[in-house]
């Protein structure tokens, strides 16, 4: 028997959080004064479960909606992408519906595709195409093309 935790009880493991705090020295010559909000991951799993198919949303974007729903300058988006991939994860974890996240509309900031999402970027892939999305690759990477237009809250 395994003793390791899956990823949904992973989810559970942050008792404090959402917060917010001043914005620490080190990040201030890029971000200048004010707050910094740090979502829970109840937080980021709600915002991608509000992204409808044919649309798309960011982490950044996911960053930024935290902020301002903390009234903070800006929002966390390393521990916002931490917490995606652990939504990720646990929706292919999951056995019932009501656990499911449709994570693969969620992007890398620029639209990229996340490679560390299950299945990497071919299952992501895969997923973004049947929902109507184009895809495209530059270099190694993989984009979706005219991402932008396609973002939750736009037109």
């Amino acid at each position: 028997m395994s003793t390791r935790k899956g990823w949904r009880d992973r989810l559970a493991g942050y008792p404090n959080l959402p917060n917010v705090k001043a914005i620490p020295p080190a990040m201030r010559a890029r971000h200048g004064e004010g707050t910094i909000a740090t979502p829970s991951p109840a937080e980021v799993e709600d915002a991608m479960r509000g992204v409808p198919e044919g649309r798309l949303t960011t982490v950044l974007g996911i960053g930024e909606e935290i902020a301002a729903r903390h009234r903070a300058t800006i929002g966390c988006t390393v521990t916002t992408a931490i917490f995606a991939h652990m939504v990720a994860h646990a929706t292919e974890e999951a056995t019932t519906d009501t656990e499911r996240t449709p994570y693969w509309r969620t992007l890398k900031i620029g639209g990229e595709l996340n490679p560390k999402y299950p299945g990497s970027i071919e299952a992501q892939m895969s997923r973004l195409e049947t929902e109507g999305h184009t895809v495209v690759q530059r270099g190694k990477r993989y984009f979706v093309e005219d991402f932008a237009r396609k973002l939750v809250g736009t037109r």
